[in-house]
């Protein structure tokens, strides 16, 4: 349950403060800026944590950044151990993996994307979804849907376990393994986990069909709220295959404006520092990317599942491309906008998943050996990968000693950054502007928020311009020092 809290701000607005947002990965906030007929004036999301990896990865061999930049998350890691991998192989000159390690590492990101949008759809939104925004938060969790849904909570967590499988039988971990190596992966896939993987798949293919029908029961038969919860009209971003397929491990770069037109396509990703910048503003420590052409205030983006399926032109397992299809008639064929879409969207993904690890099962390169191919050594790398959240880039640059001289990495919640705050304000003036709040009301932006499963840890990577209070206590809890970083980067004591 969130904590609430109000006061009155200097302009006589009372402000109101929903900290922590719950059901998501990391620590945020939401603040409502409320006047005396209770019409919503202002309202904002901000990241309440930072994490210095773009910093502290400085100094170190390029060959550690898979395993370190991995720490951001225990949900997304293997996202971010492949994204800075292939960002270590141009720095080894790779430029083509051996087709077994190109298997391994596409059967670990499936198995990645598959547990993510399992304990995000199952663990995180159903309960919004199954019981009703408003329903009693004591009631409104993962435990009551196992309680009055236990096939529906049983299949969540089988999914899920299935998925932490596949990444361990290759990683030899679930959470944090080491497998993608410069040019290649360091182990090949035994037998015996090959097997135990195969055994189940048909299972957790019909499960993840089963999630799909879920989820589209859930908004047809609402279909007007979720048409118009959220509802935002945005710019999409996604990675394509060449062919114009769904891609979630290599491909080009896809945007798109509200009404489908294109903005660049295939654009090749070492190039995105030309297409995407990055605005900073002071209260929050998130960056706000947009679209250089676009300009800031039409240029920012959506990206995810949503950004995905509107934007390939088919996707290449069939039982999800006929579920693409029936999604994308809800607008007649044009990018699909509701918030509330991106649960339906992310149940495709899974299932497209699913059917993509029993074609790299069955695909006998993957039980190869070849593993490590190599090349001319470089000074820079760039590796984007679509991690379940969104595309996600990594961006290093060293020097003759191999260390690490620059990083930069934009992740999917960042680049979902201004979105999110335009359905939190979208959602407050609808649902909220001109009533007496109330916890259920306030669950509404929080259901808003997570509808892009945001990983909040992620995206707090660097340090913007928000103020900053840093204390050290002893262990008696007694203030030593103390420093103050304004929103304007001076630093004083405290």
């Amino acid at each position: 349950m969130s904590a609430l809290e109000t006061a009155v701000s200097k302009d006589g607005l009372k402000r109101v403060v929903i900290e922590p947002v719950t059901r998501v990965e990391g620590h945020g906030k939401v603040t409502l800026l409320v006047d005396e007929q209770h019409q919503i004036q202002q309202a904002r999301l901000h990241i309440v944590e930072f994490r210095g990896f773009e910093k502290f990865i400085q100094g170190r061999p390029y060959w550690e950044i898979p395993v370190l930049v991995q720490r951001l998350c225990g949900i997304c890691p293997v996202s971010h151990h492949l994204a800075a991998a292939k960002a270590v192989d141009q720095i080894v000159g790779v430029k083509q993996l051996t087709a077994t390690s190109n298997n391994l590492r596409r059967l670990m990101h499936f198995g990645q994307t598959l547990q993510s949008h399992a304990v995000h759809f199952f663990h995180l939104a159903s309960p919004d979804l199954l019981f009703g925004f408003n329903d009693d938060v004591s009631h409104r969790h993962i435990l009551s849907v196992i309680a009055e849904h236990p096939e529906i909570g049983m299949q969540g967590i089988q999914l899920r376990k299935y998925g932490q499988e596949v990444i361990k039988a290759i990683a030899g971990k679930r959470v944090h393994g080491n497998a993608a190596v410069p040019g290649g992966m360091n182990k090949a896939l035994s037998k015996e986990d090959h097997a135990f993987l195969l055994k189940d798949i048909d299972q957790i293919i019909a499960w993840s069909q089963g999630a799909v029908d879920l989820i589209k029961k859930v908004h047809l038969n609402n279909r007007q709220f979720h048409y118009d919860f959220a509802r935002i009209e945005t710019n999409m971003l996604s990675m394509i295959r060449e062919d114009g397929a769904l891609e979630l491990y290599h491909g080009g770069l896809r945007a798109r404006k509200p009404n489908g037109e294109t903005i660049f396509d295939h654009l090749d990703y070492c190039n995105y520092f030309n297409v995407i910048h990055e605005e900073v503003r002071p209260w929050s420590y998130m960056k706000f990317p947009f679209i250089v052409s676009e300009g800031t205030e039409k240029g920012w983006y959506r990206v995810g599942p949503l950004a995905r399926v509107n934007n390939c032109d088919f996707i290449s397992t069939p039982k999800a491309e006929q579920e693409r299809q029936i999604f994308k008639e809800l607008e007649q064929g044009k990018p699909v906008q509701s918030s509330l879409a991106y649960h339906w969207a992310r149940m495709i993904e899974a299932l497209h998943s699913a059917e993509s690890i029993k074609e790299l099962l069955l695909d006998e390169r993957t039980m190869g050996n070849d593993l490590v191919t190599t090349g001319e050594k470089q000074f820079e790398g760039i590796g984007v990968i679509e991690a379940p959240r969104g595309t996600l880039f990594h961006h290093y640059q060293i020097d003759d000693n191999d260390l690490i001289t620059k990083a930069n990495l934009i992740v999917s919640t960042t680049n979902n950054n201004q979105a999110m705050n335009e359905s939190i304000r979208q959602v407050a003036n609808q649902y909220l502007s001109g009533r007496e709040l109330t916890e259920g009301l306030l669950n509404h932006i929080e259901v808003a928020i997570r509808a892009y499963d945001p990983c909040l840890s992620c995206a707090t990577h660097a340090l913007g311009k928000m103020p900053l209070l840093v204390e050290i206590v002893d262990e008696q809890g007694e203030q030593l020092d103390s420093l103050y970083k304004n929103s304007q980067g001076d630093i004083s004591r405290a």
